[in-house]
């Protein structure tokens, strides 16, 4: 059946998610975000306006009730674009501060390493979407909460060795920022392709969801897999251009160095 309209068109706020990011932008304020740049205040309160609309609204109604190919929409949300925005807004002294303690710094420098980093994003987001697990979560509110939990802070630590805000967990070199996103890519393509090129539905959960718009369950997974293999694939792709032309103007200047300089930073004068 094809449901009313209204029905995915409201907006709800969900008292956890406004909660998590009150006290998320209150520890930004507590901090001394508010003394950072505007550009970084700018990308750290959209990073939260990101959250706000991913996790409530139309688009939470759809991917939680109705489409797969709008909770993919969700996914890639929550993982490609609300940590550049995030890790963007963070200013040195705000890391620093959470940072303190060495066993944590100890512990950060070990997992921002663009192997480890890598592999603790792409295994989880290559289980989650196995069918036996996707179908838990979307049946399993707690659990399916925890899903989108593990997929914020695994895709912060993946986006670190590009957008580090502090040299103590430092970003790659540039050769290494282009290779780590390229080979980021393939998993999430190779997922998506599977989705796409699937003989039958792989989600019962969403097999007998209400249709929307006259999808059927197979088109609307087809369209859910090609989100992930191609607008998924090519965020890595313009990451990569944005890498090799800050490397190029660096070699233009004269400075053959291939590693990330210490300005990019930003940090306050004397650190």
């Amino acid at each position: 059946m094809i449901i009313p309209p209204d029905d995915w068109r409201r907006w709800d706020f969900h008292p956890s998610v406004v909660i998590g990011l009150v006290l998320l932008g209150g520890l930004y304020v507590f901090l001394g975000g508010l003394r950072a740049s505007r550009r970084r205040v700018a990308a750290f309160a959209a990073s939260l306006i990101v959250l706000l609309g991913a996790l409530n609204g139309p688009l939470h109604e759809l991917s939680d009730d109705y489409l797969f190919s709008a909770h993919m929409v969700q996914h890639l949300i929550l993982t490609l674009l609300f940590p550049p925005l995030f890790l963007y807004g963070l200013p040195a002294d705000v890391v620093r501060r959470v940072l303190g303690p060495l066993w944590l710094r100890r512990l950060g420098v070990r997992l921002v390493r663009p192997v480890i980093a890598a592999a603790i994003f792409t295994v989880p987001i290559a289980l989650w979407h196995l069918p036996p697990f996707y179908e838990a979560a979307m049946r399993h509110h707690g659990l399916h909460i925890a899903q989108h939990l593990e997929f914020l802070v695994t895709s912060v630590v993946m986006w670190w060795p590009v957008l580090s805000p502090v040299p103590e967990l430092p970003r790659a070199s540039y050769p290494a920022q282009l290779l780590y996103l390229f080979l980021l890519g393939i998993p999430m393509s190779l997922v998506g392709a599977m989705i796409t090129l699937a003989d039958a539905p792989l989600y019962p959960f969403y097999a007998a969801a209400p249709r929307v718009w006259s999808l059927s369950p197979m088109a609307d997974q087809q369209i859910g897999g090609l989100m992930m293999w191609v607008p998924g694939g090519l965020v890595f792709w313009l990451a990569m251009a944005v890498v090799w032309f800050r490397w190029s103007v660096r070699e233009a200047r004269g400075d053959a160095e291939r590693q990330v300089p210490r300005e990019v930073y930003e940090l306050p004068p004397g650190a």
